[in-house]
């Protein structure tokens, strides 16, 4: 059987492009651009096409094809599929197929969710348990490959795979609430992390992103459950006339034992570890097993991923994928109370012009009381299929840079850089040596920042 994926650069449609070669299926794809998701799909056996759409990309014996939710109805490689008879299918759709055919784990919420996914998925496995995962992010311990450049340098922990093939019924997924994609998912366990603004040019507002969640929970089947975050105040809201529900909160005595023990700092990590522990005693999972599995879970892909470098001078640099105000706040928090002695640096790259409009005054607060030492804004990341010309005129990275610099609580150290090579430039010349610098963002900082400043480097890197 052959399947074909359209933005199969993604991490989520990379995930599922994974599940189907191993299931044995010929699998092609295709991506504007090149990355390190595309090249590890053609090393895992995936024909995959870089540049501009082609209609020939879809073959006549093409079982289905499968496309980004960012991918336009108008798009080449679909037209074709639809003028040959192919069934199409949104990531999400797909992605609920299997969740019918699966004791499905749907982890879900504004925040957390790569992490308690991939949290859970480890326990499952080392319980025994043999899950299917599909995550967000690549995990380490899902992947033992390793990639190494001509100076000889090693970065273990920048592989790993973002889904797990496993024998069982169980499948764990995360389950992401935009364009409502978790409405095809049906789960048997609904995990709910966190709720709060985000994604409104789909929602609107916070009203409607809550009455869509408590739409979906009301609509789970009889026999489901929700394990949901108790101190979250807008998730008790949609839950209180919900029947079958379990909650966990930081107030927990296991969450002084899970501090003690989680390698991945932060409080917003500890609750995420508690939702895994709530998961794996509803299914009966022991707890020192449990315990264990999370005291060994190592951290994933660009998600606080640490790397001790040397160049110009010895410092850290801590890669994360946060783009959120609340990420970002929490993040750095976490940074501060690892490193509570040290200079902290925050390179961000804003992602979305629509998310930085609706969200303006958010990222001003957080942005403006980070307990770091300096701030490096770069501009917004544009992302294709889901931005509006007309909001672009109102918001730059620019505009952000001068309301954080008329703020009151506004940091001492805020400079704006518009481009990936002047900010590298920028620390050549300016890190002193001991600092932390923190490059954060979902759109291509990690391309073209964050692997320039690892992969020239001549030792190894540790995670």
């Amino acid at each position: 059987m052959r399947i074909h994926f359209i933005g199969i650069g993604g991490i989520g449609v990379s995930a599922l492009a994974k599940y189907y070669l191993k299931k044995g299926w010929q699998v092609s794809g295709s991506d504007l651009v090149a990355s390190e998701i595309t090249q590890q799909m053609k090393k895992l056996g995936a024909t995959i096409h870089i540049g501009k759409p082609k209609e020939s990309l879809v073959k006549n014996n093409t079982a289905k094809i499968v496309f980004s939710p960012a991918v336009q109805k108008n798009h080449v490689e679909r037209a074709a599929a639809r003028k040959k008879g192919i069934p199409e299918l949104s990531y999400p759709e797909a992605l609920g197929e299997l969740t019918r055919n699966h004791y499905t784990i749907a982890v879900s919420g504004t925040h957390g969710k790569s992490t308690t996914t991939a949290m859970l998925g480890l326990l499952l496995v080392k319980a025994g348990l043999d899950p299917t995962v599909i995550v967000g992010t690549k995990v380490k311990e899902f992947g033992n490959s390793t990639h190494s450049t001509s100076s000889g340098l090693t970065l273990s922990n920048v592989e790993g795979s973002n889904c797990r093939v496993g024998k069982s019924k169980y499948l764990v997924i995360e389950a992401d609430e935009y364009a409502k994609s978790f409405l095809h998912y049906t789960p048997r366990i609904m995990v709910l992390t966190t709720l709060e603004k985000d994604h409104l040019e789909t929602y609107g507002s916070l009203k409607n992103i809550l009455s869509t969640f408590k739409k979906y929970l009301f609509a789970l089947p009889k026999d489901a459950i929700t394990i949901a975050n108790s101190d979250d105040k807008n998730i008790q809201q949609i839950l209180r006339s919900l029947p079958n529900k379990k909650g966990y909160s930081l107030s927990q005595k296991d969450a002084n034992k899970l501090r003690k023990v989680l390698k991945v700092p932060g409080e917003h990590n500890v609750a995420n570890a508690l939702a895994a522990l709530a998961v794996a005693r509803y299914l009966n999972i022991p707890d020192q097993k449990s315990y264990k599995a999370l005291k060994e879970y190592r951290g994933s892909w660009r998600r606080f991923e640490i790397f001790h470098l040397k160049n110009p001078v010895p410092y850290t640099l801590v890669s994360d994928y946060g783009h959120h105000p609340t990420e970002v706040r929490v993040t750095l928090k976490a940074a501060r109370e690892k490193w509570p002695k040290k200079k902290i640096w925050l390179v961000f790259q804003p992602h979305q012009y629509k998310r930085t409009y609706y969200l303006f005054k958010e990222f001003v607060a957080v942005l403006s009381r980070l307990p770091i030492e300096k701030l490096i804004l770069t501009s917004i990341y544009y992302v294709a299929g889901r931005e509006d010309p007309g909001i672009k005129q109102k918001v730059s990275a620019q505009k952000l840079t001068h309301a954080l610099l008329n703020t009151k609580h506004c940091l001492p150290n805020i400079t704006y850089i518009p481009s990936f090579k002047k900010v590298e430039k920028y620390l050549q010349e300016n890190l002193k040596g001991g600092e932390v610098v923190v490059v954060m963002g979902a759109g291509d900082i990690y391309q073209n920042l964050t692997l320039r400043l690892t992969l020239h480097l001549s030792q190894k890197v540790k995670g």
